[in-house]
């Protein structure tokens, strides 16, 4: 799909779940904003986080507070700057008093999330905390024992790591996390040549063995 055709497909899937999750759940009343998601829609780098919070809901754009920063400074530690990726919650609007989303509202919520898993089509998805993780690997993990680790779900390499806010409030995950994102580039650089083969004629890829 050309950028042109994202932007577009993007721009009608926002305005129809927007639509549907009004209709469907009140998690939206109280709140300023919904907050889709932010970035380069050509990413080879999707981040999945949990929900808006405060500032979130304020500005539209996700991880703009402490949290937001922490990510930055993962993202400069591998050489990457927020315009580089693509970035969106599990659920778009902000729950009262920052609570957790409900399982109910997720089930809501899915299918936008899904849609731009779908339309920005990244080399890797990483999911930040469990409730992410949760929605793309599914229930029955582990995030202190799978952080870092790349597992495989529906095709897609997905890399689980704990949430910037995590490391916010206990500093001795600051560290993991910064060690997890070191292996960020040779995922995506493995990946990378996974597609580039599966795209090579099977006369070529005869010769490349």
């Amino acid at each position: 799909m050309t950028r042109e055709g994202k932007e577009e497909a993007l721009r009608i899937l926002n305005e129809q779940q927007l639509a549907y999750c009004v209709a469907n759940s009140e998690l939206h009343v109280g709140t300023k904003q919904a907050v889709p998601g932010d970035g380069n829609i050509d990413a080879d780098i999707l981040f999945i986080g949990e929900a808006p919070g405060q500032k979130e809901d304020e500005q539209g754009v996700p991880f703009v507070g402490a949290a937001g920063k922490l990510l930055a400074e993962l993202l400069a530690s591998i050489g990457l700057k927020r315009e580089d990726i693509f970035i969106a919650n599990v659920i778009k609007h902000r729950p009262p008093k920052n609570r957790d989303p409900l399982p109910e509202e997720i089930a809501v919520y899915a299918p936008w999330l899904q849609g731009q898993i779908d339309i920005i089509d990244p080399k890797i998805i990483i999911t930040l905390g469990r409730f992410s993780m949760d929605f793309v690997l599914g229930p029955g993990f582990s995030i202190s024992k799978i952080h870092g680790q790349p597992k495989r779900k529906r095709g897609r390499v997905v890399v689980p790591l704990y949430h910037p806010a995590a490391a916010l409030y206990s500093g001795n995950l600051r560290p993991v996390l910064f060690a997890d994102f070191a292996k960020i580039p040779k995922i995506i650089e493995v990946v990378t040549k996974e597609r580039e083969k599966e795209q090579t004629p099977v006369e070529a890829q005869q010769h490349l063995l």
